[in-house]
Order: structure tokens, then C-alpha cells, then sequence
């Protein structure tokens, strides 16, 4: 029996306890970027690895058990520094950025494929950029800090039959300054993105993309796919879906240079600086938005802290209730997760048992994905302690 529709949702979801012991004065988050703990995820959930060391691994603590994976740039071994390494597709070499497209590609459509009713799942992936002021110890930091992408399926019954999300709920509000792009900057957002020369990619009017379970994304610009998923095979798409990133890039450097110092200037190396200067630079509800931030970080310490002044965003490809293929882009926030876009918060739960009675069929459509990609030569197989000759084996 189907719930209230239309209201975010928080979904529980099990997970087995990772036996890590985290050393004194060490925080969780800083533990888990360390390149120890990075080099344990590889050999404990690694799946496959490319030459360009792209990693494909199990979300041992996961959004979903229905399927749950991500693909990193694992370059943890060879840049120590975490904030050298990449975290935006515009900071990968060609060959990367071709190899990191193929692989969302083949993923994504493995997924469409296995999982062909909209009606019944809600599927995604989607980046989580962060930025260069991101406090390591800030609690809600995603725990990987380098470009990756998240792929998931839901159950479209469980989201209905799952309890709404508190309105406050700190996940939901982008730490305060989404709101005030909702409710000033939508239409200058928008507009700013009319620029683009898209073919594939086709506008949608914001209250057009809304999963009919949570009623997000809300007031973000999204396109629809043409074409479906037949798309994804093309290069088209991937410039275009690469084309919304850069305008994204130059919307939030323009909004956080003029907070920054108030000076309404186009950021260098910027890839739309006409439409910069006609749309936002001229617009008086951008120039509103920028004085009521700048005023409280002046005023407000923790509001500051909470100012991500490098770019940090959130792009997602999810198929919506209907069966189409939709795009959309947001600024970034701590504690933000990608499935937050959506309007789906998750409670994650130790509870070994649950996870045990879904976990053979969890790693086995991972391990199906995984020969997806070696088949089309994107990388080679890791044998895992659950996975030793590409069969699952249950933990002792």
C-alpha cells in the first residue's frame, strides 16, 4: 500500500560493520581518505581496475543493496596530497575523461538493463565534486576526495512505502544557501543555461523532472535525453553532458567571486564569459543573492565555515518514473549526498544479518557490471575476499 507521493524520503538501509580500527586523534573522515585505508578498500571491495587507475568497487556501506557501486580515480597511491588529486571531469587528461565516460556508459546501461521497468526502480549515477576548502574534518565530508561516480538502483515501492524526511533535515538544505537559490536565483539559473548549444540535451522546465515518490529535484535546471538510452553510445552526448558542467563551473566562480570580494567581474579561463556578463552580471536578483551571503558570512562564523568557495557540485543521469533519461546539476554541501538531489535521504543501519540475506545477490549483479567491462577492455578483474575466482563467497 502506497504512502503520502511527493514529499522526500528516508530509506533505511543495512550494512555489515567494516572491522577498521580508526587510531586515536585520527577522525573518521581523515582516516578514510588516508591512502591506507584507500589501498584496504581497493584489495577488500575492489571489482576491476583499468590502466589509467580507475577503480569500480562495492559500496560495502552503501545507499542501496538492491546495486551499489562507485568508479574513482584511485590515484591515491601516487598523489599523497588529497587535495591534488582530481575532483572534476574538467580536470582529467582526454584519455581519462573517454575512459571514465565509457565506463558510467557501460555501467549505466547494464543497469537499464537489468532493471528495464521504471515503474518499479528509480535508477542513477551521479558525481560528487569537492573543493579545495572542504575541512577534512568536517563531519558528513564524503570519505573519498577525488572524482568518482555513484551508481544505484531503488525500489520504487520501498521509496513510496518509506517515511517522509524531517523538513529540517540538514541533507535537504545544502547548508543553508540552496534555499536562497530557489527562491531568487531559479529563474537567472535557467536562463543562464539557455546558452548552451545542446542537441541532445533538451530543457525541461523544473517542475517537469520531479520523481512523482519524492517531488525532486526541485527548482534545478534539467534536461531530458533525446533519444534515450540509445544517447549514451554517442560521443554527442558526453560533450553535452561535459557542457553543462562548464556552465555550472562558471555560474557558481561568478556567484562565489562577487561574494568573495563584491566585485562583479568574469573569472578567468571562464567558457560562457558573453553570457556571464548579459545574464548574471546585469542581473539585480544575482547581485540581491550575493549581498545576503556576503552580509552573513560577515556576521555569522559558522555560516562561513559552511561557504564552499572553490566549486563543489553534484551531477546526476537518472531515469525518471516514466522512462526518461534526465540530467540535472547543483551546488555541492557538506553532508549532501547524491541521492539528496533526489529527495532521498538514507539512514544507513548495522545490521549484519539483513545485509547477509541480500549480499549474494548484490555482489553478483556487481560482478556481472565487472564483465560488462572487461568484455568492452575497460580494465581488469580484482579477486576480493568475497569474490576470490569471480564467484561470490560468504564471509566467515
Amino acid at each position: 500500500m502506497r504512502q503520502l507521493s511527493g514529499v522526500p524520503r528516508e530509506v533505511s538501509n543495512p550494512f555489515r560493520a567494516i572491522p577498521l580500527d580508526i587510531p586515536d586523534g585520527v577522525t573518521p573522515t581523515e582516516f578514510f581518505n588516508s591512502p591506507g585505508n584507500l589501498r584496504h578498500l581497493a584489495s577488500e571491495n575492489g571489482l576491476l581496475r583499468t590502466e589509467e587507475d580507475f577503480l569500480l568497487y562495492r559500496k560495502a556501506i552503501g545507499h542501496s543493496n538492491l546495486f551499489d557501486t562507485s568508479i574513482i580515480l584511485d590515484t591515491s597511491q601516487k598523489i599523497l596530497d588529497p587535495l591534488g588529486r582530481p575532483v572534476r571531469r574538467d580536470q582529467l587528461t582526454r584519455r581519462e575523461k573517454f575512459v571514465f565516460s565509457r565506463m558510467t556508459q557501460v555501467v549505466f546501461q547494464y543497469m537499464l538493463e537489468k532493471f528495464p521497468d521504471p515503474e518499479e526502480h528509480l535508477l542513477l549515477c551521479g558525481e560528487a565534486s569537492l573543493d579545495a576548502t572542504w575541512p577534512l574534518s568536517k563531519p558528513g565530508v564524503p570519505s573519498i576526495r577525488m572524482i568518482h561516480n555513484h551508481f544505484m538502483a531503488f525500489e520504487n515501492e520501498k521509496l513510496y512505502n518509506s517515511p517522509a524526511a524531517a523538513d529540517d533535515n540538514p541533507n535537504l538544505t545544502d547548508s543553508g544557501y540552496h534555499g536562497l537559490f530557489l527562491e531568487y536565483l531559479s529563474e537567472v539559473y535557467q536562463r543562464f543555461f539557455e546558452i548552451l548549444d545542446l542537441d541532445v540535451l533538451i530543457p525541461l522546465e523544473p517542475d517537469k523532472a520531479r520523481l512523482k515518490s519524492t517531488g525532486y529535484p526541485q527548482g534545478l535546471p534539467s534536461w531530458e535525453v533525446r533519444g534515450g538510452a540509445e544517447a549514451l553510445n554517442h560521443g554527442r552526448f558526453w560533450d553535452e553532458y561535459d557542457m553543462v558542467l562548464l556552465g555550472f563551473l562558471d555560474f557558481y566562480r561568478t556567484l562565489f567571486s562577487l561574494i568573495a570580494s563584491n566585485d562583479a567581474r568574469i573569472p578567468k579561463n571562464a567558457s560562457y564569459p558573453d553570457q556571464i556578463e548579459d545574464v548574471l552580471l546585469f542581473s539585480n536578483d544575482f547581485h540581491s543573492v550575493a549581498r545576503m551571503l556576503r552580509e552573513q558570512v560577515l556576521e555569522d562564523p559558522l555560516f562561513a565555515n559552511e561557504i564552499r568557495w572553490r566549486p563543489a557540485y553534484k551531477q546526476i543521469l537518472y531515469r525518471d518514473d516514466s522512462g526518461r533519461l534526465i540530467v540535472t546539476i547543483s551546488q555541492n554541501s557538506v553532508g549532501n549526498a547524491i541521492t539528496e538531489l533526489l529527495g532521498i535521504v538514507v539512514k544507513r543501519e548495522v545490521d549484519e544479518a539483513a545485509y547477509a540475506r541480500v549480499e549474494k545477490s548484490l555482489v553478483n549483479k556487481l560482478l556481472e557490471a565487472r564483465s560488462r567491462l572487461i568484455q568492452f577492455n575497460l580494465g581488469s578483474p580484482i579477486a576480493g575476499p568475497s569474490w576470490p575466482h569471480g564467484l561470490f563467497v560468504p564471509p566467515k
